[in-house]
């Protein structure tokens, strides 16, 4: 039986634990080191690390877009493939949503490629269970934006929503 996951904020010392587990994530980007440690340090507020018998199983990284503090922007969603198949991914943003920090929110942006069915699923997932849509648009093009060396990031937008009325909690996932 394995022991119970625990969701926290990130703390700086998450930072390489994050840069391996992204790395191990495909088709994840990876970022630098010293931005895994950023996002563990400047974004806490609004990220969250997944922790089981002490060992980091799954993290959100997400910031409040500059000038808009009623959106959430989810930068990126890892889970290690041990922690697989437990709805860890939609636990984690709720524990974010639960938090004061987020009291505001009315809309979750992300981007994801085509190709990134988990993630198309999540937030499909997330806009049933917010009572609400999902747009998406284009925001980096493959050819404009990536000279053709990346898939284009499809902007994902769920809202608008009330968080008093969403079924999010501050619980610990099992």
């Amino acid at each position: 039986m394995s022991s119970k996951i625990l969701l926290r904020k990130p703390t700086s010392a998450d930072g390489m634990p994050v840069h391996r587990l992204i790395a191990n994530c495909p088709p994840l980007d990876t970022n630098s080191a010293y931005c895994n440690l950023l996002q563990c340090s400047h974004f806490a507020d609004t990220s969250v690390a997944a922790t089981q018998d002490g060992k980091l199983v799954g993290f959100i990284s997400g910031y409040l877009i500059p000038g808009r503090s009623d959106s959430l922007f989810i930068w990126q969603v890892a889970v290690d493939e041990s922690a697989r198949g437990q709805g860890l991914a939609g636990k984690m943003l709720n524990h974010i949503l639960s938090r004061s920090h987020c009291a505001q929110v009315k809309f979750i942006e992300t981007t994801i490629t085509q190709a990134n069915a988990a993630s198309w699923a999540l937030f499909r997932s997330l806009a049933k269970r917010l009572g609400t849509k999902l747009d998406e648009s284009v925001m980096f093009d493959r050819q404009t934006h990536y000279d053709d060396e990346h898939d284009t990031e499809m902007l994902v937008k769920v809202g608008p929503f009330e968080l008093a009325n969403a079924d999010v909690s501050d619980e610990a996932a099992e």
